[in-house]
């Protein structure tokens, strides 16, 4: 026949907050630590991220603010050019890089590589993107793009600070249940050789 299985222990919620004769007052230093490290890692990462979002969306903005797209005009055909780099998805535009020229703000010709067509051939006009000084710049992301990096930022950046916040916790927890252990070694010592006067007695 099988062992007969008594009731489980039930699980006492919150033990270290009431008071009972096994209670140190490491176990309330402990417990309140533990709620403390929890909050202020909520708090930090909830006011890193939106920090970082903040910060993220002000340069996007700045970006777009100081580039402006102009008429580029192709120097070479782009049949047989350099084809523009993969995505990450593995799947490409189709476009080339080609030699392009264009005017800056300050009436100087420039020439530059840009993206166009396969099919695009010499003297056609293509859409550049370039700076308050004239030079080329990739297109600033808007829209759902710049709306995506924002979250992104503020989230990747909440992550680490809670969980660097978490970890700290995690360390003063180890270290305060070493020491309790050694509390408990300690009054062990003390308690033993009268147990065992009782037991020999």
């Amino acid at each position: 026949m099988g062992r007969t299985r008594g009731p489980r222990p039930r699980r006492v919620w919150l033990w270290r907050w009431r008071s009972n004769p096994l209670r140190r007052r490491s176990d309330l230093v402990e417990a309140w630590l533990l709620l403390a490290g929890l909050l202020l890692a909520l708090l930090a990462g909830v006011v890193t991220g939106l920090a970082t979002a903040g910060a993220v969306d002000r340069s996007l903005a700045e970006r777009r603010a100081q580039s402006r797209t102009v008429p580029a005009v192709l120097v070479e055909d782009a049949a047989g050019t350099l084809p523009s780099p993969v995505t990450e998805d593995g799947s490409g535009d189709g476009r080339v890089w080609v030699e392009v020229r264009w005017t800056a703000p300050d009436g100087t010709s420039r020439t530059g590589r840009a993206e166009a067509e396969p099919g695009d051939s010499a003297g056609s006009v293509v859409t550049v993107w370039t700076n308050d000084a004239g030079r080329l710049v990739s297109e600033p992301p808007g829209g759902a793009d710049a709306r995506f990096q924002t979250v992104v930022a503020g989230l990747t950046v909440a992550a680490v600070t809670g969980g660097t916040v978490v970890l700290g916790g995690w360390f003063v927890r180890s270290r305060t249940q070493q020491r309790r252990a050694q509390e408990w070694e300690a009054e062990w010592r003390l308690v033993e050789p009268t147990w065992r006067k009782r037991m020999t007695g």
